[in-house]
């Protein structure tokens, strides 16, 4: 046998292996294919269902992906992130969300991630109106090149006009150096 046909069995012999082997399950596409069968065998409440689930699963891996901007807890204080958040946005218009509360010595606070929703894009026009923002009484605060609108113990901003990031319930002293560690230019490219 020469090189050439040796190297062809051995990818021939790798290739059968991996087609033999069962894929992961993956529970998006299991829902999808079942959505599928019940279509073409005309169960289309079986179907409808199945379609509910996979967007519902669809909805939880975009928070899961949202929640990865989310930043660690600083020494010393905890961090919950809210599992059930992302639930809540079908009811407000759409989009996606992830929250953390972050406990510690000074307290706690909580740090929202939403994107693509309507509120966002309402939001998005009232904080880049610095006439409004004067108006409304806030001051801007600039967090890694990003205007935060600065108002009591609340900081807000728009990133990528998409996505809404606030910082709540503490003294922004506080949160500012948590908000200094997150990388917003990545999360313009989250793919919500």
């Amino acid at each position: 046998m020469s090189g050439d046909e040796s190297l062809k069995a051995i990818l021939f012999a790798t290739c059968t292996a991996l087609v033999a082997q069962p894929a992961a399950a993956d529970p998006f596409l299991d829902a999808m294919t079942a959505a599928i069968e019940a279509y073409q065998d005309g169960d289309m409440v079986y179907a409808q269902d199945e379609l509910n689930e996979a967007q519902r699963l669809l909805a939880a891996m975009k928070a899961d992906g949202l929640s990865a901007y989310l930043p660690d807890a600083p020494d010393g204080w905890t961090r919950e992130i809210d599992t059930e958040a992302n639930a809540m946005m079908a009811m407000l218009g759409g989009g996606t969300s992830a929250n953390a509360t972050y406990s510690g010595p000074e307290g706690s606070f909580t740090i929202n991630l939403i994107a693509d929703s309507p509120m966002v894009a309402q939001m998005a026009m009232m904080l880049g109106n610095n006439a409004m923002v004067t108006q409304m009484g806030g001051q801007i605060e600039r967090i890694n090149r990003v205007r935060f609108l600065r108002d009591d113990d609340s900081l807000q901003a728009i990133i990528a006009n998409r996505i809404l990031v606030q910082a709540e319930g503490a003294d922004p002293d506080v949160t500012i150096p948590l908000l200094e560690t997150m990388d917003f230019r990545a999360m313009e490219s989250f793919g919500g």
